[in-house]
């Protein structure tokens, strides 16, 4: 997937690289790797959009800086680490990057990470949900 960012495309090829077991288990490591919020953001609830496809309350929030830079924050509950994996991959693999190369991402990237076998169809409907949000957000930030 040459249209990916290197930090996106590189835990593509981590979690490629291992079998399911280990792809979860990397899901989990990443759960615990999820920034924490900025004080404008401390009532997730009314400061930020929630993905309702996510099966765990899931809120995030973009902002582009005056160089075209994403910046990405979520708030997802310690007792959710698939959903906080998902948003850590993003925040991961996404977060610094210019709002181009965000809005490029493929739709379907995450079937590239190899989780189908590890998770249910249904929370990575969740994760593409979230990707759909972020580019809606950095569209409505660029206009």
């Amino acid at each position: 997937m040459a249209e990916l960012p290197e930090a996106l495309a590189e835990l593509v090829d981590d979690f490629s690289a291992v079998g399911p077991k280990d792809r979860l288990q990397l899901l989990l490591e990443l759960s615990q790797e999820l920034p924490g919020l900025p004080e404008r953001y401390a009532d997730a609830a009314d400061s930020m959009e929630q993905v309702h496809e996510c099966q765990s309350p899931l809120f995030l929030a973009v902002e582009v800086d005056d160089a075209e830079r994403v910046h990405l924050f979520f708030s997802a509950p310690p007792e959710a680490p698939t959903t906080r994996g998902f948003a850590s991959i993003m925040h991961t693999g996404l977060d610094g990057e210019p709002a181009a190369d965000v809005l490029a991402v493929p739709d379907d990237f995450y079937i590239a990470l190899g989780l189908g076998e590890a998770v249910s169809p249904l929370r990575l409907r969740g994760m593409a949900a979230m990707l759909s949000r972020i580019k809606k957000q950095v569209r409505a930030h660029t206009a």
